[in-house]
């Protein structure tokens, strides 16, 4: 059992991250916590020219209303959910919120691999092997 679980979270697609959650609840102690991060990706200027000057500003504030939702649809009696968004490149992001957040264990949802992942590395691949604590990486 752990006592802090981070579980990276894309608010488009929470079906494919609902396992991971899962997990996570059955797996942190009572009295535990579980932290939700999702990480937004900048956009680079060449895109971002193309948008209404306050599209990055309300897609941030609709992923932080739509992580706080899904926080409270699974909050359970005895475990603390709280959530972060961040800002950057993902595995860096959740890596960095793993640490301040003081986890013992990520659980990540994975696509099965593609000949790219192997080539390149994917994002949990890159948590995996970088993670400062134990890692639970489940297949789809």
């Amino acid at each position: 059992m752990f006592k802090k679980v981070v579980v990276p979270v894309d608010p488009g697609e929470i079906e494919f991250a609902r396992k991971a959650v899962e997990n996570a609840v059955a797996m942190v102690v009572p009295g535990g916590e579980i932290r939700l991060v999702s990480v937004m990706v900048p956009m680079g200027g060449y895109v971002s020219e193309f948008l209404p000057a306050d599209f990055e500003a309300n897609l941030e504030k609709e992923t932080d209303d739509r992580m706080k939702e899904i926080a409270k649809a699974i909050a359970h009696d005895g475990k603390a959910i709280s959530t972060s968004l961040r800002m950057g490149s993902i595995y860096h992001e959740v890596l960095d919120e793993a640490q301040e957040f003081g986890a013992d264990l990520i659980v990540i949802s994975s696509h099965r691999p593609a000949m790219s992942t192997y080539l390149l590395g994917s994002n949990a691949a890159k948590i995996v092997r970088h993670a400062l604590c134990s890692v639970l990486v489940l297949r789809d």
